[in-house]
């Protein structure tokens, strides 16, 4: 008597299938409609990556959902997290990093970093962008004690691609992202109408994944730190 034995076919699928990762998803679920908005369209350098934005409706204003997913040949990618606004995208030169600049609400905005890993855009930090830049604000001795309460917003500065060339610096490609960070508050003196903080900027690493200040914005941002608006 023969001791040999054969997996049925219907078997050998399915310990095919849990041993192996789970498959992506196609695209969005029911009921998000592609946005005709040629403002929120945005093609990689390289060609490679279109990124679309997905809009699901409500009769509630604030229930209003957006979701953005990478087009990469066949393949088709989210791009998380989920949002209530439509977005705007810089991409560096090589194609290989994205940063999402996230509106969340009057005045309100934040970022988030991807990265092409095993082809496709993933979330490259487990905080956001923004989340990274303002721990590094109020970590240092000269920015730490100011609370801002509103209008807090991280913005990518313009140059993402080529360098920040218009600054007449030299840095690499690809290497680093100009972020300024704004912001009001409620405590001010009386005779002030708005008091804040307008555009302090800072640098983060893509290499290293690390923040600086390089020297040529002290003066800018020691006059961030004094913004004010009289009425």
């Amino acid at each position: 008597m023969t001791s040999s034995f054969r997996t049925a076919p219907w078997l050998a699928l399915a310990l095919m299938l849990a041993a192996s990762p789970a498959l992506a998803a196609s695209g969005p679920p029911p009921g998000y409609v592609l946005t005709d908005n040629k403002d929120l369209a945005f093609t990689s350098p390289d060609g490679a990556t279109k990124l679309e934005q997905y809009m699901k409706d409500s009769e509630d204003l604030f229930g209003v959902k957006w979701q953005v997913w990478a087009r990469r040949g066949d393949q088709m990618t989210e791009l998380k997290p989920e949002q209530g606004y439509g977005a705007g995208f810089r991409f560096t030169s090589d194609s290989q990093w994205l940063v999402r600049m996230q509106k969340t609400g009057s005045g309100s905005q934040d970022l988030f970093l991807y990265h092409v890993e095993n082809g496709a855009f993933v979330n490259a930090t487990k905080k956001s962008l923004s989340d990274l830049a303002w721990a590094y604000f109020h970590s240092r001795p000269d920015t730490k004690n100011m609370k801002l309460d509103y209008h807090i917003s991280a913005n990518l500065m313009k140059g993402t691609e080529d360098g920040y060339r218009w600054l007449g610096v030299d840095w690499p490609n690809n290497r680093y992202l100009l972020i300024s960070l704004s912001g009001e508050m409620d405590k001010h003196p009386k005779n002030v109408a708005v008091k804040g903080l307008a555009n302090w900027r800072c640098r983060y690493d893509l290499k290293t994944g690390t923040f600086d200040v390089p020297k040529m914005f002290a003066k800018e941002n020691a006059a961030a730190l004094e913004w004010e608006i009289r009425r």
